[in-house]
């Protein structure tokens, strides 16, 4: 924040930046455009990598813009039309694995709301993994609820265009999924969800879904493994973001549109992902996706002793919850008329049907097709 705190670190800046670990964006830039580029630019890459290797003098303070930077304290959406928070504190043991968890907590509402913005925000962020939460309501099928909103490392609060909303049905309930990892000492958290509201009628409502793959199997030692999975869109939509998701062994991950007429396009490549940094890649423009479209999700994995995050490379490795095991998840977020025809079903998983590395998309939801 200030040159005192920067100059120690000047070199490894340069290096950092050089090496495009920093900032944190993982997108290959031939491919898509997104308002939330974190990226540095040549430009600023030289005039960065200059200052270090011209002894990283202060420059002249007179001339210094003002600290354009606050950070955040609290909420960083403004502040919320309504707060949801567990019903009380969940303790976390200082050692062993602690399995997910799911806490149901009542909306109350009466009347169907639509949610503009949200954030969920843990009270202990040191022991929380991750935290998603889904809207059920009368229309879930098989407890599969409506992605609202979620809480990773790296991942920003989740806001849409004016006009565009998440619909929260009248009587839905919140369920909670919550992930804890132990560090050595006891904690508790009360992990909250903060929403504003639309302030004028939606024209669209935002909703998720998941092209996924959970029928594969990790070799022990195996350096690339691909992983493919992909579902097709039943009714026209716009896509609004893209969000892989992997864990330690993930590789890297593309998305592709292969639309009616054939004609196949890149929205995301990830060449090298990073489970730290869970990143939501938000379009610049929303892209027309045509009834029959197909979303392809191609994952590559690296379950070798290269791999410095492997927990275990001499492990055969599936689907599983916990950050040993692994997963295959492309999530987007889509766009549909807020008056469609099938707005209110759970729009979430797609589940492979066989076991041989073919994936077919069986997802319940507006827009998807069984194959």
């Amino acid at each position: 924040m200030t040159y005192s705190e920067t100059r120690p670190w000047a070199k490894a800046i340069k290096e950092a930046v050089l090496s495009k670990r920093m900032p944190p964006w993982f997108a290959d830039p031939h491919y898509g455009e997104f308002s939330n580029d974190l990226s540095l630019n040549a430009h600023e890459i030289r005039t960065l990598t200059a200052w270090v290797d011209g002894g990283s003098h202060e420059g002249k303070a007179s001339g210094a813009p003002k600290a354009s930077v606050a950070l955040a304290d609290g909420w960083r959406i403004p502040k919320p039309d309504v707060v949801f928070q567990l019903p009380e504190e969940i303790h976390v043991p200082a050692s062993g694995v602690v399995n997910y968890m799911f806490v149901a907590v009542p909306t109350g509402f009466t009347e169907d709301r639509w949610v503009e913005m949200a954030e969920v925000r843990p009270t202990n962020r040191s022991v929380v993994h991750h935290a998603i939460v889904y809207v059920l309501d009368d229309s879930g099928f098989l407890d599969v609820g409506q992605y609202l909103a979620g809480y990773a490392p790296g991942a920003a609060p989740q806001q849409w265009q004016p006009g565009q909303a998440r619909l929260i049905k009248a009587g839905s309930k919140l369920i909670f999924q919550l992930h804890y990892t132990t560090n050595g000492k006891p904690a508790a958290d009360r992990t909250q969800l903060g929403l504003i509201f639309a302030k004028q009628p939606a024209k669209e409502r935002v909703v998720a879904m998941a092209v996924t793959n959970h029928w594969f199997t990790l070799p022990a030692g195996a350096p690339d493994v691909q992983v493919d999975a992909r579902l097709t869109i039943g009714e026209p939509m716009s896509l609004l973001g893209l969000r892989p998701h992997m864990h330690l062994r993930g590789k890297s991950f593309e998305f592709r549109a292969v639309f009616p007429d054939g004609t196949a396009q890149v929205l995301l490549r990830v060449p090298r992902y990073d489970f730290h940094w869970q990143t939501y890649y938000s379009l610049k423009a929303p892209l027309a996706l045509p009834r029959g479209t197909r979303i392809e999700c191609t994952a590559h994995f690296d379950n070798s002793p290269n791999n410095p995050n492997d927990p275990d490379p001499k492990v055969n490795v599936a689907w599983g919850e916990q950050s040993w095991d692994e997963m295959m998840v492309g999530w987007i977020d889509v766009a549909v008329p807020a008056k469609s025809s099938r707005p209110n079903a759970p729009v979430g998983i797609s589940f492979p049907a066989r076991r041989d590395g073919n994936t077919s998309a069986r997802s319940f939801g507006p827009g998807l097709t069984s194959r």
